[in-house]
């Protein structure tokens, strides 16, 4: 472990995580009332606002298109597949629930992992496998619906109503705990 931890790469991954899963709150607030497309698109202004004053703020700049034809190829592919995962994000995030819709969008762990191996000549050993089996079997559930009160034969126990596509913070229906009666 502190191998991991002295690794730059872990805590730039462990930023993304949790800038990620911010992402997932803001936009499920953010895209309440709006188009999903709208959504997406403001989150891309401020995207290349941001990324533009770092690029020029360091001294980055330079010429996109001198960069390697296979460079650009595979960078504007990625922009059209993160255009893309943005779009079907924001989708699922006015329609469904938070805490469901960012944990099945982390299957594409796995997917890069599969990805990683048969694409990129890249290995794994059975940690890494065992954890993305177990990312695998977390997707699924919290994909799963879950049991209603019948199915649970708890009485008392029916989910209050939200009003469609609030998130729970702001929908005055829902009850946090016993406590709040």
């Amino acid at each position: 472990m502190a191998e991991i931890a002295g690794s730059s790469w872990f805590w730039f991954a462990l930023l993304s995580a949790v800038f990620a899963a911010l992402t997932n709150i803001f936009a499920k607030v953010g895209v309440t009332g709006i188009p999903s497309n709208l959504a997406t698109w403001v989150r891309v202004v401020v995207i290349l606002v941001v990324t533009t004053l770092l690029v020029v703020g360091r001294g980055e700049w330079s010429n996109p298109l001198t960069l390697p034809r296979r460079t650009i190829v595979f960078l504007v592919l990625s922009g059209l597949a993160t255009g893309l995962s943005w779009l079907a994000y924001f989708k699922a995030l006015q329609v469904g629930q938070a805490a469901q819709v960012g944990p099945v969008d982390k299957l594409s762990v796995v997917l890069v992992m599969i990805a990683g191996v048969a694409f990129l000549g890249e290995s794994l050993d059975w940690r890494q496998w065992l954890g993305g089996l177990l990312i695998l079997g977390g997707v699924i559930l919290v994909a799963w619906p879950a049991a209603t009160p019948a199915d649970t034969n708890v009485p008392g126990r029916a989910a209050a109503p939200q009003r469609p596509g609030a998130p729970a913070v702001l929908s005055p229906h829902v009850r946090h705990d016993d406590r709040d009666r």
